[in-house]
């Protein structure tokens, strides 16, 4: 018998209701995707130590699981992306909103030692953005 290997977590994956605008937000904040993707049903960017983030659409997830609907309620994804300092926080915060996308809370020096603010991706995610103080 074949000894049980523990899984091995590979990806992150968000379901998106707009290809391309969730492409271009996440490309804004360094993600690199293939070039042509805005039309594609899947697709994947490589992170840091090998992890995966990948865009599915909604109809994409449907074409397996016909009876699949976008979550209600209070549950939400944890999306965080550190900068490089806290006035890269403010810059990223202020190119996203002047892109068009909403802010959840304002860029604010938190009590944990970070300058921290969260804005929301084309389907309302909230993505974290935040930078160490004092370095």
């Amino acid at each position: 018998m074949t000894p049980r290997t523990t899984p091995r977590f590979d990806l992150i994956g968000l379901v998106v209701s707009d290809m391309a605008a969730s492409l271009a937000f996440y490309r804004r904040l360094g993600l690199t995707f293939p070039e042509g993707a805005e039309s594609l049903p899947h697709v994947e960017a490589e992170l840091p130590g090998g992890l995966r983030f990948a865009l599915d659409t909604e109809d994409t997830i449907r074409s397996f699981h016909p009876d699949w609907r976008p979550p209600t309620g209070g549950g939400r994804v944890a999306l965080a992306f550190l900068c490089d300092s806290p006035a890269d926080v403010d810059a990223t915060y202020e190119a996203l909103l002047a892109a068009g996308h909403t802010s959840e809370l304002k860029p604010f020096d938190a009590p944990w030692g970070m300058r921290y603010a969260v804005v929301h991706d084309p389907d309302g995610n909230g993505v974290d953005l935040f930078a160490h103080l004092g370095r």
